[in-house]
Formats: C-alpha cells, structure tokens, sequence
C-alpha cells in the first residue's frame, strides 16, 4: 500500500536512536500484526499506522535532558501532520494518536480501545526476552551507562525521573535498574491474552540472564 510505504520513508528519516531505528519499529508492527489475529473487531487502518509511528519523536525525547518532553505525546502531534499531508482520514487520525500517546510505559495515559492496547503489549515485548536484552545493552553504550549505581535505586528514581515518569539522564541509568524497575513488570502490565503468554515466556529467559550477569560480575561464577 502506498500510503504504508511513504509512513515508513518519513519514520526511517526520523529516527536515528541506535534501539529506535526501523527494525525495532518494524519487529512492533509484526508484533501488531500477530496479536492482532487473536482479537476480534481490529482496525488495521488504525493499527498499522500507529505501529509504525509511535516512536517517531524518540530521537527529540532522548535528547532533552530536562525530562519535558515526552516522546508520546509529541509523537502524537507529528503523527497527525504526517498523517493529513498524507490525506488520512480525519476519524483514523484520533484514533492512531490515542495509540501513539498511551504506548509508553512510563507514563499515565492508559489505552482503551482494541488497537491502542495491541500496541502497548507489541511495544513492551520487544523490550523483553533476547531482543530485550540486546537493545538494553545498545541504549547502555549509546549513553555511556555503566553496570551498576553506587547509591540506592529508590534515591535514584527519586533524582532521575520527572513527574512523568521520563528519565531526566539517561547516561545515569543502567541496565540493571531498568530490568528491575521495568522489565519484570512488563507481563502483568500487558493487556492482551497472547501478549502476556509471549511475554511470560520472553521474561523467564531474561530473569535467567540477569541472574547470570550478577554471580558473573559478582566474580562467584
């Protein structure tokens, strides 16, 4: 289809964050796309745009050091102008940003209709399992994160997150807070039936991995 394919031209020129780019939105949108053949009264017209423009401000929201701006939210704005100049229609559009602004996970806007949850749950399984891990340890060399933190995790969400939720410096993250914060919650936050049994699956990999990693850096294995 035309229009999918000029969507997809415009996002790949957006997005140069090296766990944003293409594939990581190409691996959502057939993640939609399989949850979505267990569900019942999907509109495609909704859901694979929104698929493949929900992370379109990533790249301006990693950059901001001030934890303003969320990704979700301006993503949803550049969605509608991408999408009336590409002459989508107006009754589609709203529907695609309510996707777009409830996908975060940090974040208040909860999704409510049908498409906006296929969303959240493709967005979040990629976050985990084997892939997961990889593009943690991506965002961690990208930003200069280390390993491990010298103080409490609770003092440091206290003084690196923002009201929303959104990370204020990402270079003070690490891996291993954001699998302790995030990733082992991700199964229980997800809301379709086959997301959470995709999810389950890809967590336990993780939870063994992480294990590992510690007794290894740990110097007991």
């Amino acid at each position: 289809m035309e229009i999918i394919h000029k969507i997809k031209e415009i996002v790949e020129k957006e997005l140069s964050c090296s766990a944003h780019k293409l594939d990581h939105v190409m691996r959502v949108y057939n993640m939609c796309i399989l949850l979505s053949e267990y569900e019942e009264n999907v509109d495609l017209d909704i859901l694979i745009p929104a698929a493949l423009l929900h992370d379109i401000a990533r790249v301006i929201e990693s950059q901001d050091k001030t934890g303003d701006i969320d990704h979700a939210i301006l993503g949803s704005n550049m969605a509608e102008n991408i999408l009336n100049s590409l002459n989508y229609k107006e009754e589609k559009i709203e529907g695609i940003k309510h996707c777009i602004i409830s996908h975060r996970y940090r974040s208040g806007n909860e999704p409510k209709t049908i498409e906006a949850k296929i969303l959240f749950d493709a967005d979040k399984l990629d976050v985990i399992g084997s892939i997961g891990i990889v593009r943690t340890f991506m965002l961690a060399g990208q930003f200069g994160q280390s390993l491990s933190i010298n103080k409490p995790l609770n003092e440091y969400m206290d003084g690196n997150t923002s009201e929303n939720g959104r990370l204020k410096d990402v270079s003070e993250h690490t891996p291993f807070i954001e699998y302790e914060v995030k990733f082992k919650k991700i199964p229980e936050k997800l809301y379709t039936k086959k997301g959470k049994e995709i999810g389950e699956k890809r967590l336990e990999f993780m939870n063994d991995f992480f294990e590992r990693l510690k007794l290894e850096i740990e110097g007991k294995v």
